[in-house]
């Protein structure tokens, strides 16, 4: 590896995971039936939260644990093809995409140097347990998943805590 490569530290590290691999045989299905769309932040371990291990569930992250097309795509495929069954929607404390408006969030990108990010909407929200519910209503009357059973929860950071919403 080049000293300059920007991935050498990770690829170091999976020499070492794959050295001691052992998931090659694990079912693409989510063996527990569970698919959980959370946040991308860096401070949630799904599988850790829930008590699962690798191949128990489909986890899908982006920023602010928001019901996009994308994700109601992969859910689509998850339920009929990866036998979900059922869905948890888990929101956190503390989240950005939770405490500040679009503007907010375009000024941050610009402030640290990014470009106009003014036809990109990044889904905030100053009501969060609203936006939980509609995110929750959403996949629950998304005519393509009508066995899903799907909660909204909120992950506390501080106490590693889960709280149900709907």
């Amino acid at each position: 590896m080049p000293a300059d490569d920007p991935f050498a530290d990770v690829l170091r590290a999976n020499a070492a995971y794959a050295a001691s691999y052992r998931l090659a045989g694990l079912e693409a299905r989510a063996a527990r039936g569970l698919g959980v769309l959370t946040c991308m932040d860096s401070r949630l371990d799904p599988l850790g939260m829930l008590g699962l291990e690798p191949g128990d569930a489909k986890i899908l992250r982006n920023a602010g644990a928001r019901v996009t097309e994308d994700v109601l795509r992969t859910l689509v495929l998850a339920s009929h093809l990866l036998g979900v069954d059922r869905v948890m929607v888990v929101a956190h404390t503390n989240c950005r995409m939770a405490g500040g408006t679009e503007d907010d969030v375009h000024a941050a990108i610009s402030a640290a140097g990014g470009p106009d990010t003014r036809s990109i909407s990044f889904l905030t929200t100053d009501d969060q347990q609203a936006a939980l519910r509609s995110d929750v209503q959403r996949v629950r009357s998304w005519p393509y998943l009508g066995n899903v059973a799907v909660g909204g929860f909120i992950y506390d950071l501080a106490t590693g805590r889960l709280r149900e919403v709907c």
